[in-house]
């Protein structure tokens, strides 16, 4: 479970990115946060992956008090979440399979492990075949969905996805969002931060929309409407 509970963030005295918001997405739902550019979802990013704190209010991911967590523990949120953006952050000189493997590495997972579920992973998002391929030598799509096999790898319990669409062409766009929904089906929290307009409008989720750091509508079965 995701809440953020009247949450307020500035960066500076004149400047307030958020204000007073409220959200809470419950454990396997599947929300699209839309919201013009400067609207505040960016932030609301780096508040859940505590790369930011909040000016006021509180947060909590999966569990964790955010406000309340001990520095060193923040790791362990992380943990709990996987995340997916837009530039895909491969790392070059890594084949696909050691992309993924790399997010199970840095948590000290062992060898045997690693080499179950990275093809686990691969097979599910349609990679399988291609785990000794480099970032280079992988169309967009694909890069996109190794990036979401590695978001995916560590089991989270939720995932974040920051405008996973914006670098693909419209068929890739749509093949990307069915696989999150897909995702999302098997039991993971999935947060889609898009601008997006006629793909959030092509799927029946729930869309909270954002404005000047303020949410504005949250809406079952929603449309974007902006």
């Amino acid at each position: 479970m995701i809440e953020l509970r009247d949450v307020s963030k500035s960066y500076e005295i004149d400047t307030v990115a958020l204000d007073d918001v409220n959200l809470r997405i419950d454990d396997g739902e599947f929300v699209f946060l839309v919201g013009p550019s400067g609207s505040g979802k960016s932030t609301i990013i780096k508040l859940l992956t505590a790369e930011l704190t909040p000016t006021s209010g509180s947060i909590t991911v999966n569990g964790y008090d955010l406000g309340k967590i001990k520095r060193r523990k923040i790791p362990y949120v992380r943990r709990t979440m996987g995340v997916i953006f837009q530039d895909f952050r491969l790392i070059a000189d890594k084949t696909v399979f050691e992309n993924v493997a790399f997010a199970m590495r840095v948590i000290g997972a062992r060898e045997k492990a690693i080499q179950r579920r990275v093809p686990a992973m691969l097979e599910l998002v349609g990679l399988e075949g291609k785990e000794d391929r480099f970032p280079r030598e992988l169309s967009g799509g694909e890069q996109q969905r190794v990036a979401i096999a590695r978001a995916l790898v560590n089991r989270p319990q939720a995932i974040i996805a920051d405008e996973p669409t914006g670098n693909l062409d419209p068929s890739m766009s749509l093949e990307t969002m069915q696989l999150l929904e897909r995702i999302n089906q098997l039991g993971t929290t999935m947060l889609v931060v898009t601008h997006e307009r006629d793909l959030v409008n092509r799927f029946s989720k729930r869309v909270v929309t954002i404005m000047n750091g303020t949410i504005i509508r949250d809406e079952q079965d929603g449309v974007y409407g902006l």
